[in-house]
């Protein structure tokens, strides 16, 4: 049972557009799954406009900025419409919500735009608990969990406590310390291609945290930061489970079927 003491309702009230980002689309659709599950037991209604495609953020990134703006007026295009919405993933959040509106700073019609569209932008676990209000979902999860925290969402976002007030509220779950959690995991997307040993170097420190703690399961709000992880634990043959929370939030057995291991 998921329990609503101050939420319930307006959480009914919702109607929400899901924002499920590349990484999600196309290699772990069942993150997207999970959160759909999660609003949607809440009483949110969920849609997804089927016309979106990457925010932009790879191009922007790496200096395209004339490239960016042409993916990101299509994505205005096809979100305007939409009330809140919603993306698993902090990174691609923030790109729509914080950079946006300076990369048509000064343009007459997109600046107004891009500004108007980034108020109603949210993260995942933004949105449970700034918007809804919501920490207890009734979720259980056995085991020692460590949480990271993704560059884009602490850093861009300003989401810390959100994630780990709604893990502290999954029952059998011991939200263990994570040490340096906030260090970047070593993925920033191109710079784990282009500085590949800086990278995995980078992955093998938060490894060694991730030991350190006595953490089975190490969760987040990117996937680009578990893939990254995962990759490295695998090498390394580490047993260290990644799970993306919104997961950990929709699995009424502790588990969801569309986990992912290291």
């Amino acid at each position: 049972m998921i329990h609503l003491p101050s939420g319930q309702n307006k959480a009914r009230a919702e109607k929400v557009s899901l924002f499920v980002t590349c990484l999600v689309d196309l290699l772990f659709p069942e993150v997207g799954l999970a959160a759909t599950r999660v609003l949607e037991r809440l009483g949110v209604a969920v849609d997804f406009p089927p016309g979106q495609t990457c925010c932009g953020q790879p191009a922007y990134n790496s200096g395209f900025h004339r490239d960016a703006a042409r993916v990101a007026r299509h994505f205005i295009e096809v979100f305007e419409n939409s009330g809140a919405i919603v993306a698993p993933s902090g990174s691609c959040a923030c790109m729509v919500k914080e950079y946006y509106p300076k990369l048509f700073a000064g343009d007459p019609v997109w600046e107004g735009k891009a500004r108007a569209l980034s108020h109603r932008v949210f993260e995942f676990s933004q949105f449970l608990v700034d918007r809804l209000g919501v920490r207890d979902l009734g979720a259980r999860y056995p085991g020692k969990v460590a949480y990271h925290d993704s560059c884009h969402l602490l850093r861009g976002l300003g989401v810390r406590e959100q994630p780990r007030q709604l893990l502290r509220g999954v029952a059998d779950l011991e939200l263990v310390t994570l040490e340096r959690s906030e260090q970047c995991c070593g993925f920033g997307g191109s710079f784990a291609v282009k500085l590949g040993s800086i990278s995995e170097a980078i992955a093998d420190e938060k490894i060694a945290h991730l030991e350190r703690c006595g953490a089975t399961t190490l969760t987040a709000c990117d996937m680009g930061c578990l893939m990254h992880l995962r990759g490295r634990l695998s090498r390394r043959n580490k047993s260290i489970r990644t799970v993306h929370l919104a997961q950990i939030l929709a699995g009424s057995n502790g588990v969801d079927r569309g986990e992912t291991h290291g």
